[in-house]
C-alpha cells in the first residue's frame, strides 16, 4: 500500500529529475504539469521549492558523503531521490530521520538505475544521517 506522503515524494522526485535532466527551473516543470491539469499535492510542491532553494547546501553534502563520486557520476534519478531525502533530514523537522532514509529506499527501489541503487542511496543517507544526529546531540548538549 502506497501512502499519501509517499506519493507525494514520489511524484517530487519525478519533478525534480525532470528538472535536473532538462536544466530547468522547477517553477517551469510545475507549470507544465498544471497545464496539462495534474494537480501536485502541497507536499510535493513543499519538497520540490525545498530541495530548489537548498541544492547547493545538499549537493555538497552529497559530495561530502559520497566518497569516489562526482555528483555528475551520480544518475539522474539516484542524484534527485538523495536530495530529496536530505532536505526532508535538515528541513522537515516533523519526519523522523529514518523515515525519510527509508522511503528514499522504497523509491529507489522503484526507479532506481541498477539493482544496487536502494543499497547506494541506503550507504549515502545513513552516513548523512549519522552526521545529523551527531549535530543535533551536539546542538542540544
Amino acid at each position: 500500500m502506497t501512502t499519501k506522503r509517499r506519493r507525494a515524494r514520489i511524484k517530487a522526485v519525478i519533478l525534480l529529475y525532470q528538472s535536473d535532466l532538462l536544466n530547468k527551473n522547477v517553477s517551469e516543470i510545475i507549470s507544465n504539469e498544471i497545464i496539462f491539469k495534474k494537480r501536485i499535492d502541497d507536499f510535493t510542491i513543499k519538497l520540490v521549492y525545498g530541495v530548489e532553494k537548498s541544492k547547493n547546501e545538499i549537493d555538497d553534502i552529497i559530495k561530502k558523503t559520497a566518497e569516489n563520486w562526482t555528483l555528475e557520476r551520480i544518475s539522474i534519478i539516484d542524484r534527485n531521490i538523495i536530495r530529496m531525502a536530505i532536505y526532508e533530514m535538515i528541513y522537515e523537522d516533523d519526519i523522523p530521520l529514518k523515515v525519510s532514509v527509508d522511503e528514499a529506499i522504497e523509491i529507489a527501489k522503484l526507479f532506481g538505475q541498477k539493482d544496487d541503487t536502494p543499497k547506494f542511496v541506503n550507504g549515502i543517507l545513513g552516513k548523512v544521517l549519522v552526521d545529523i544526529a551527531a549535530n543535533k546531540k551536539k546542538n542540544v548538549s
